[in-house]
């Protein structure tokens, strides 16, 4: 599946911002209406996508902070075992100077030596062996300090992404029911359309930025590749005629190059449709749509979205039909898969 384009990480104002966008309804328009319907399902199907990325990035923030934590708990228990071998070194050397004589006065030991220049370097060399031990055990003390906020710091942070990505879970699954909803009127509506053999007219769609450079792009930004080009099935007369992207009912679909509306209909098996003419004599077809966002005779640029995915038709699921064709009429088309790689457009 190809995934549509990144975002920036998570920031405290996405919940608020999602927050809205779960809320808000259809720009100042019902809703519920014929003439917002198609709208507000794209509007949601791009809330839910960035719903959906941010709470992934929020997910793997998590993780990253959770593996911190364990980092600093590894830490710290090497620390500790540290502390502990050198407490044992020191009671060792407490006990070597017991056996020494170390429970008598220094000035007696000195008395009763049979050197005692000899005695008093060696309380001297125990005496810096002592303090270096000291030393280094308040050095791993505070080393241990250290760690233990450090540690203290990263289950914070990730105990706060947990809930703020348990937040984001549920404005995620609040915006997918709303789209959910939406979808399945917008279904029933083309459905009641293609039935009654009167085409929807077009409801403009908010465009989303076109691709700058890209002379040719695919037809929908995130699918599945489903039936393909000169497969045989119980749907079809001969073979099937084109490439079919598996996408849910409203995904945006976009000209796949610069081009002119030639056809806008609606019925048969491909229902609701709309073929582009392009340059160098080829045409393009997008069937099974649940509206459309273009008019005959527009002109469309490579990405424009010139309707929404569907299932109107000979269909037996929400997909998007493409057709490469010669004509604007069916029996004249090319597989559109290497068409499209020819021009840059690995599917």
């Amino acid at each position: 599946m190809r995934s549509s384009r990144r975002h920036p990480l998570l920031v405290p104002a996405l919940l608020c911002a999602l927050a809205v966008l779960a809320a808000r309804p259809a720009d100042g328009t019902d809703a519920g209406s014929d003439a917002a319907l198609g709208p507000e399902v794209a509007r949601l199907y791009e809330d839910a996508a960035k719903a959906t990325q941010r709470y992934e990035e929020g997910r793997r923030e998590a993780e990253a902070q959770r593996s911190k934590a364990l980092a600093y708990e590894k830490r710290l228990d090497e620390q500790r075992q540290k502390i502990d071998a050198m407490h044992a070194d020191l009671g060792r050397i407490a006990r070597a100077q017991y056996r020494g004589g170390g429970g008598l006065p220094l000035t007696a030991r000195m008395f009763l030596a049979d050197d005692p220049d000899e005695l008093m370097r060696g309380q001297r060399a125990f005496t810096r062996a002592d303090l270096a031990v000291n030393k280094a055990i308040g050095k791993s003390l505070r080393a241990e300090a250290r760690l233990a906020a450090d540690e203290a710091k990263a289950q914070a942070a990730w105990r706060a992404l947990e809930k703020r990505n348990a937040d984001l879970a549920t404005l995620k699954t609040g915006i997918e029911g709303k789209l959910e909803a939406a979808r399945a009127r917008l279904e029933g509506r083309a459905d009641a359309s293609v039935a009654a053999g009167s085409c929807p007219g077009a409801v403009r769609l908010d465009q989303q930025d076109l691709p700058v450079g890209r002379p040719w792009v695919a037809p929908v930004e995130a699918y599945e590749l489903s039936a393909s080009f000169g497969s045989g099935g119980s749907r079809w007369a001969n073979r099937h005629t084109g490439q079919d992207f598996a996408v849910p009912v409203g995904t945006p679909v976009g000209s796949v190059g610069t081009g002119r509306v030639v056809q806008v209909s609606c019925g048969g098996a491909f229902g609701i449709q709309v073929v582009v003419q392009h340059a160098g004599g080829y045409y393009t077809q997008y069937a099974h749509l649940a509206s459309v966002a273009v008019d005959q005779g527009d002109r469309v640029r490579p990405g424009q979205w010139i309707g929404q995915s569907g299932s109107t038709g000979n269909s037996t699921g929400p997909h998007l039909h493409f057709e490469v064709r010669v004509t604007p009429e069916m029996g004249s088309a090319l597989d559109p898969v290497p068409w499209l790689s020819q021009r840059g457009v690995p599917l």
